[in-house]
């Protein structure tokens, strides 16, 4: 099948062409024909097959004929990260280059100006993340009552971050007679209840069962000697340093570990950045160009960067902490191995690790290889011992002069020790209380007296001496004159 057979029409044709795209992929044959009727989608595919075109495409054509008007976006896309927002933006700019539509991007992190020029002109298609369209429509900047099209992208996604309550919000916002495309890569059992309530007789469109990894990534995991940060490091150095490590995503589950872990890269020679939700968005989008453009060979990310980010050519995707969601890590190692290209995921497994991994290997069905490293971070058991053993070595061989002249007045024969210590003790005992005595004789007067009355003779002294502050011995006239009767 062709895009051809789809139903498209010639311009969006001609951008598909032009962006390079030859055939549709399992979930865009499937999608695009029934988006294009106005019927409800829900697409559920793995990571990395395609699904932005899957919404982009159909939204596209059938907003062609008309126009929007100020502050009333004909259609809307909710993301749960900025980045997959611009993402989705930069797809729609792709394909609707030969069409006269105008469109929104509301993301965090940047300016509230910008965002309301771009809503007052009218927008035909809105893209946002749920907390910045909210501000914006508490704010007056646009009215929903005009969306023919929603989109939820990411869905999972989006219920998992807890964007349940927003997501109800805009749901209400919106009008009643609306076409819905909900699109996800899983679709867990929990959050069937909410798909039955967003969508109208949807058509399903499932091209790969749920969970399931891409059958283009190679699958290894590293098992360290323990759970300490710096022998992950240390192990996830040497999985780098391996032949045909182009370039790679490194996720950590914790943003204060992304920068650790990026720091401790950079400090070994890598062309490594973080990238993670507390970052500037400026900062994040620079990052992830430079990445983009090969600038950058390693992006520490969070999961901020797991969710469907287009980033083309990435061969590897390391894990240096098994995600706490098992379903996360399919979206991971969706990274790699994108476009029919091949790739390798290489998750770091400590003992503590062990009963997510199970999860993992449950979700995936299947047991990625034990991949084995020659660098230092993963010592053979009797090598892993030998510097434990000689550490302690080593503080007590620094320790030993201190203990060993403590110990050689201990540890001296009996014969000895009366003869030269007993000498040495009474010297000591009759010149302590020399200060003592010397400091009675300079001030005798002081201590005979009890604490009371040297309390009290402190006090009459001080009134004593006591003169007026700020006057010196001049006396200002007007405090000599008399009072008035």
């Amino acid at each position: 099948m062709t895009f051809e057979d789809l139903g498209l029409s010639p311009a969006l044709l001609s951008a598909i062409a032009d962006a390079g795209y030859e055939k549709p992929t399992p979930i865009q044959e499937g999608a695009i024909p029934v988006a294009l009727t106005g019927r409800d989608v829900l697409g559920i595919a793995q990571t990395g097959t395609g699904k932005t075109a899957s919404f982009t495409l159909p939204m596209i054509e059938r907003l062609s004929r008309g126009r929007a008007r100020a502050r009333m976006p004909r259609s809307l896309v909710l993301a749960p990260t900025r980045e997959l927002a611009a993402q989705v933006a930069d797809n729609v700019k792709l394909y609707a280059k030969n069409h006269k539509l105008n469109m929104a991007l509301l993301i965090g992190g940047v300016s509230f100006e910008p965002q309301k020029k771009i809503l007052d002109q009218g927008a035909d298609i809105l893209i946002a993340t749920p907390g910045r369209l909210l501000d914006h429509f508490e704010r007056g900047g646009l009215l929903l009552t005009g969306v023919e099209i929603l989109v939820i992208d990411e869905a999972d996604r989006m219920l998992d971050m807890g964007f349940i309550p927003d997501i109800e919000r805009i749901l209400k916002l919106l009008p009643p007679r609306r076409q819905t495309l909900f699109f996800s890569a899983t679709m867990p059992s929990e959050i069937k209840h909410l798909v039955d309530t967003f969508l109208r007789d949807p058509e399903r469109v499932e091209v790969a069962r749920p969970a399931q990894t891409a059958d283009t990534i190679t699958q290894y995991i590293v098992r360290v000697s323990d759970n300490q940060a710096r022998t992950k490091r240390e192990a996830l150095r040497d999985a780098i340093n391996r032949d045909g490590v182009k370039n790679g995503i490194i996720f950590c589950n914790r943003k204060r570990d992304v920068d650790i872990v990026a720091r401790s890269l950079q400090r070994h020679g890598f062309s490594a950045a973080p990238i993670h939700g507390d970052l500037d968005q400026n900062q994040r989008m620079k990052t992830l160009a430079e990445f983009k453009s090969g600038e950058l060979r390693l992006l520490v990310a969070s999961d901020v960067a797991a969710r469907g980010l287009d980033i083309p050519a990435v061969s590897h995707v390391f894990n240096v902490d098994i995600p706490r969601n098992a379903d996360d890590y399919v979206h991971r190692i969706g990274r790699t191995g994108r476009a029919g290209q091949k790739g390798e995921a290489v998750t770091l497994v400590s003992s503590e690790d062990n009963k997510a991994l199970a999860k993992v290997v449950k979700l995936i069905g299947q047991e990625p290889a034990e991949l084995k490293l020659d660098g230092k971070a993963q010592p053979a058991p009797a090598e892993a011992a030998a510097p434990a053993s000689e550490e302690p070595k080593t503080a007590s061989s620094e320790e030993k002069p201190k203990s060993r002249r403590r110990s050689r007045s201990r540890n001296k024969p009996e014969a000895e020790a009366p003869a030269a210590d007993a000498p040495k003790a009474e010297t000591v005992s009759e010149r302590a209380p020399a200060p003592e005595k010397t400091e009675r004789k300079e001030r005798p007067a002081r201590n005979e007296r009890s604490s009371r009355q040297d309390r009290k003779d402190r006090y009459d002294r001080h009134e004593r001496d006591l003169s007026p502050v700020g006057f010196g011995d001049h006396v200002p006239e007007f405090l000599l004159r008399p009072a008035l009767p």
